[in-house]
């Protein structure tokens, strides 16, 4: 399905260099700011105490919100548990302050602004388990990054599977920057939009490469970056559907999916903006400097001794 076909090839590895340059520039900048100011991690991975409350009828979460606001709260997190009517709030640990007197302000809050509230349980999370829970999200992270080597190296060569894999950790390297520099939540939803990022841009390089083989197998006289060329230039209608509609899943979530999915859907968004030009912008012309050509694809013919000219064995 295609919405409209770009007849003429768009000269992208033209400017190749300077699209490289961008991509090193950025993703030198993401790397000063996670060292400089690191990430603001949830309570999830810091430790804190976990509230769980429930209501007769279901629960509004925003009111909730501004009643921890105005009594005092901060870096608190609200979201239902199980059903709309069970909430679950975070909260970090003070170190002048007990689980048990956390537990009581809190209820005190609501009872004022969001009447109703029934306490069910609440729980203290050491450091110790957001300290396992950041290396599991790590070892799942490395556990993606080898499995798409892996992939790519049997389904192209490889060539296209260094290439994909530094434009992937480029989308992710950039994500966390922007974490950093803006001091926005980083939690379990985030690690979980990261991950999505890492499978969704590998797609599109995919579609890109794929292209690439089938041209340099059909189509003789072309050069490499002539070829890179084409290969984006006529996938371009499928990116914009493709990447569109999606965009326009996740940004009704950023808008109307409340505190609870608004990181989640940011880091999203920024993941399908930034996987579009890695894919397109930073994969392809490093699998032009990478070397590949034509001959990589051409299966050569052998040539078998005493055969004569109808292929009979003399």
């Amino acid at each position: 399905m295609e919405f409209f076909r770009i007849n003429k090839d768009i000269p992208f590895m033209r400017h190749a260099l300077k699209f490289n340059i961008i991509s090193l520039v950025t993703f030198l900048l993401a790397v000063v700011f996670l060292f400089s100011k690191g990430l603001h991690l949830s309570v999830e991975f810091t430790g804190g105490t976990l509230i769980e409350v429930a209501y007769q009828e279901t629960a509004d979460l925003e009111k909730i919100r501004g009643s921890l606001g105005k009594a005092g709260f901060s870096d608190y997190s609200v979201q239902n548990f199980g059903s709309s009517k069970d909430v679950m709030i975070r909260l970090p640990l003070k170190s002048d302050q007990q689980s048990a007197q956390l537990g009581e302000s809190v209820m005190k809050s609501l009872h004022a602004e969001a009447p109703g509230a029934e306490l069910r349980r609440v729980e203290f999370v050491g450091p110790q388990v957001g300290k396992e829970l950041a290396e599991n999200g790590a070892m799942a992270l490395l556990l993606v990054v080898i499995g798409i080597v892996i992939y790519l190296a049997f389904r192209f060569e490889w060539r296209f599977s260094v290439s994909a894999i530094i434009a992937n950790l480029h989308d992710v390297i950039i994500i966390l920057g922007f974490f950093a520099f803006f001091q926005w939540e980083f939690s379990l939803s985030v690690l979980a939009a990261v991950l999505a990022v890492l499978g969704y841009s590998v797609n599109e390089s995919v579609v890109v490469f794929d292209r690439v083989r089938e041209t340099f197998k059909k189509v003789r006289g072309l050069t490499t970056p002539e070829v890179l060329d084409h290969a984006i230039t006529s996938t371009i209608s499928r990116t914009i559907i493709t990447h569109g509609s999606t965009q326009l899943m996740v940004l009704s979530m950023l808008i109307f999916g409340g505190e609870t999915l608004y990181y989640f859907s940011l880091a999203l968004t920024i993941g399908i903006c930034f996987g579009i030009y890695s894919s397109v912008l930073v994969a392809s012309p490093l699998v032009m400097w990478l070397g590949v050509s034509r001959e990589q694809f051409i299966t050569k013919t052998k040539v078998i001794e005493g055969a004569n000219e109808d292929g009979a064995v003399v």
